[in-house]
């Protein structure tokens, strides 16, 4: 969530440690006196993690998913409580759940927190136990898509093709090479600012050019979360989306969770996909051909575009 008061944004583990640890250890160590040895774990490295800070970078507040699909470690610093901060933090969580493709996330709430997650569509289930020295419940929410409009029958759908790891730009460039090169009509693209170093190498370029002369109708819809940064640099993809304006489509997210959504991706109507968990590192999995995975960031892409405006950014350039 973005407001005057506060952000939410991705978290890296390693870079942002200290920052996260402030706010853990005086919610969860100093006021619930939760033992410092239990509060962080052997999953914490391997967990994607999401930091609320104030007008000043400050942080405030935390929360984390989890490799199992759990939520845990949600904190918000007391003079920070009922101002939405916890609200924004976990709407966050559950947008990059989504993403991930779970079908269900769970979490153990402590007691006094049980009705705050119930607002946010978590049933409890099971009976209630005791964690840290204080009381929790377990709970759970289905992650279904929200509704999408109708479409044609969809065409039978082949077998998925392995998922593989990118590690640097040059192997998320490859990929985004062979998806381009492998649509038909549709790519959609989830950038924060088309970053240079993968989509201003000139075979992808040329790849999206042949894509758009293709005389097949094609399209190519771009999401930017800022497009503010790429507007004024020469851009080589917007410089050849200014030429074929006619099959390039540009949009910005205006939703608090949509800005603050922390991966990148690429998907084509051909079921592959690129998807980076954090959009502001090279690491990510792809795959030319995996109907499952591709469908789930298509609907995500659909309900994102659909309330999102227009990149007035753009508009001398006639785009």
């Amino acid at each position: 969530m973005i407001n005057a008061d506060f952000r939410v944004e991705p978290a890296d583990y390693r870079t942002d440690f200290q920052d996260l640890r402030r706010v853990r250890e005086t919610v969860f160590v100093l006021e619930q006196k939760v033992p410092e040895e239990e509060e962080w774990d052997e999953l914490d490295p391997r967990c994607h993690h999401v930091i609320a800070r104030d007008a000043d970078n400050r942080p405030i507040g935390t929360g984390r998913l989890t490799p199992e699909r759990k939520i845990g470690r949600m904190a918000v610093l007391p003079e920070w409580r009922g101002r939405g901060v916890g609200d924004a933090l976990l709407r966050a969580l559950l947008e990059q759940a989504r993403a991930l493709g779970w079908p269900e996330v769970g979490l153990n709430a402590q007691v006094q927190a049980i009705d705050f997650y119930a607002r946010h569509g978590f049933q409890p289930y099971g009976e209630r136990f005791m964690e840290a020295g204080i009381e929790h419940q377990a709970m759970r929410r289905r992650l279904e898509p929200l509704a999408t409009p109708e479409r044609p029958p969809a065409k039978p759908r082949g077998p998925s093709v392995p998922v593989r790891d990118t590690e640097g730009p040059g192997d998320v460039a490859d990929a985004c090479l062979a998806l381009v090169r492998a649509a038909r009509r549709e790519i959609v693209l989830l950038s924060r600012d088309l970053e240079p170093t993968v989509f201003g190498q000139p075979a992808l370029v040329e790849a999206f050019k042949q894509f758009a002369i293709a005389g097949r109708g094609g399209t190519v819809r771009v999401l930017l979360l800022e497009p503010g940064a790429v507007q004024g640099q020469g851009h080589p993809l917007l410089l050849l989306a200014q030429r074929m304006s006619s099959v390039f489509q540009f949009r910005a997210p205006t939703d608090d969770v949509d800005l603050q959504y922390p991966s990148a991706y690429l998907a084509n109507d051909a079921d592959g996909f690129l998807f980076r968990s954090l959009g502001s590192r090279w690491e990510g999995d792809w795959s030319p051909a995996h109907p499952a995975r591709c469908r789930q960031l298509l609907e995500h892409f659909g309900r994102v575009w659909e309330r999102s405006r227009p990149c007035t950014e753009f508009r001398a350039l006639g785009i």
